[in-house]
């Protein structure tokens, strides 16, 4: 396929916009999980990701002013900080826990939206979800939701208000990367709102193949946090997000049952 004008342009311009906020990256990471502060530093600058998020219910950002913050060593005016609701179990405890993320950060509107429905799983709790973005929506906050795969019920967090969904890959932390591809590619074909891949990631192909499948970023934690090396996996994922996109605006050769040769026979001298 040809290199077209339009490709070259859509490769080179081609921000990711969440809320009405432009981002050249579109990996997104948490900062959990990892040894000290000085690890997640450099693993959140090896991975060049501009939005990091933070479990509010886990994580210093000032509200234990005689301990280690986050703010030290990834401070506000250079990442969006999206607080995340993890390890809440009911709409009343994520919205809360919103709330107060908007406290500590000064009227912060961003939030990812995270109820759980399962200690075993971490599968999400559609109902109290769905609960919970309605109220938060109509209390002003910007709300990114995690969800299961089913592209219904990402089309209803789009329509209700959501700026982005973000379906899982597979259950949180397990690194076992595209589970259903074909429902995640539907989520994307039917998409009003950018659409991000959020857990079951373990290493790059893995983020690849979300990129490829069209999905607009990729948010991990644990497949850089848990490898062996988390700043060299953060520099792996950075590469993996971005080869994928390209892929993607390229567009894939078509798959065939039969070989064809690079070199064809027609049209040869001799």
């Amino acid at each position: 396929m040809a290199v077209t004008a339009e490709t070259i342009r859509r490769t080179t311009n081609d921000p990711l916009v969440i809320a009405g906020r432009t981002y050249s990256s579109r990996l997104l990471v948490g900062t959990g999980k990892y040894k000290d502060l000085e690890e997640t530093r450099r693993a959140v600058e090896a991975s060049g990701a501009q939005i990091v998020t933070i479990a509010v219910r886990r994580t210093n950002i000032g509200q234990n002013p005689n301990e280690p913050s986050l703010t030290d060593v990834l401070p506000p005016t250079q990442y969006t900080y999206l607080p995340n609701t993890a390890g809440c179990y009911s709409a009343s405890d994520a919205i809360r826990t919103c709330r107060l993320a908007r406290e500590l950060l000064d009227g912060h509107d961003l939030v990812k939206l995270e109820v759980l429905g399962s200690e075993k799983t971490l599968y999400p709790d559609i109902p109290q979800t769905l609960a919970a973005a309605e109220i938060l929506i109509k209390d002003g906050f910007k709300v990114m939701v995690y969800t299961n795969d089913d592209p219904i019920v990402a089309r209803r967090f789009a329509e209700m208000g959501c700026v982005a969904v973000m379906p899982l890959a597979a259950p949180i932390g397990s690194g076992l990367g595209i589970r259903n591809p074909y429902n995640i590619r539907f989520i994307v074909e039917e998409a009003t709102v950018p659409i991000l891949v959020d857990a079951g990631v373990g290493t790059a192909s893995d983020a690849a193949i979300a990129m490829e499948l069209g999905c607009d970023g990729v948010l991990m934690n644990t497949a850089i946090a848990g490898a062996q090396n988390p700043v060299l996996m953060a520099q792996a994922m950075k590469k993996a997000v971005e080869a994928g996109r390209e892929a993607f605006l390229a567009g894939r050769m078509p798959r065939k049952q039969y070989g064809s040769p690079s070199s064809p026979l027609g049209g040869t001298f001799f």
